[in-house]
């Protein structure tokens, strides 16, 4: 009998660009709480699993929100590339308004900053703008190679107390809540969201001043995480 022809080897996925959001606040008691959501087990990518909010990069994020202000120039550096720095910023926000509910920002003058947008406006009506400067970089993640959805996130970290709305959100999320730091133990985390949170809790409860920790690149050596230092962006 013959032997079959071996199955071509199929080429890896090329990762999608994305971001997502840490908000950390404080309880009255001064505790932290974290913004995370379970993701439904309907889903194709982490189903069941507990995350931050966020989502893939669009074209419209590049464009400018109307509003004034600029990512802190180490962040802007350190997300040097193909696509603007303020892309990345304005998807994390819009994700976390799509799936929470909330606007993270900061409140401004009624007649401040010309929304392009109504997710824009959005924040206008809440009396808020995007906190640009205010978002630090903790990591850049890409799903490993074996995976069939892939993406190449880039991960902030907001202040929890200094947002707007109502959490409510689309439906991507279920689960949705502040919660606390001592009970995360009893969440079903990933080894990249594990990592993230705990980079933005380090950096939160130290008060780390905005750029002045390095952002680490998690990759996949044989579907275990690995860490390194990003490469700086040419130029």
């Amino acid at each position: 009998m013959g032997t079959s022809a071996p199955s071509p080897r199929r080429s890896p996925v090329k990762p999608v660009d994305a971001a997502g959001l840490v908000l950390i606040r404080a309880t009255k008691s001064g505790e932290p709480e974290i913004l995370l959501g379970r993701r439904p087990s309907r889903m194709g990518f982490l189903p069941g699993i507990h995350v931050m909010p966020g989502g893939r990069v669009d074209p419209p994020d590049s464009a400018p929100s109307g509003f004034p202000g600029a990512p802190h120039p180490a962040v802007a550096v350190a997300l040097g590339g193909k696509r603007p720095p303020i892309a990345f910023l304005h998807a994390a926000l819009r994700e976390t308004f799509e799936e929470t509910g909330l606007l993270a920002g900061i409140p401004i003058a009624g007649t401040e900053g010309r929304p392009t947008s109504p997710f824009w406006q959005a924040y206008r009506d809440a009396g808020l703008a995007p906190d640009y400067a205010g978002l630090d970089y903790l990591c850049r993640a890409i799903t490993p190679v074996t995976s069939k959805r892939r993406f190449n996130t880039r991960f902030f970290l907001g202040n929890g107390n200094h947002v707007g709305g109502n959490l409510a959100g689309n439906g991507e999320l279920e689960d949705l809540a502040w919660h606390p730091v001592a009970k995360l133990g009893e969440l079903t985390l990933v080894d990249v969201t594990q990592y993230a949170l705990e980079t933005a809790l380090a950096r939160w409860k130290a008060q780390s001043a905005i750029g002045s920790s390095a952002a680490k690149l998690l990759n996949y050596r044989k579907d275990i995480m690995t860490l390194s230092r990003q490469r700086r962006p040419p130029g």
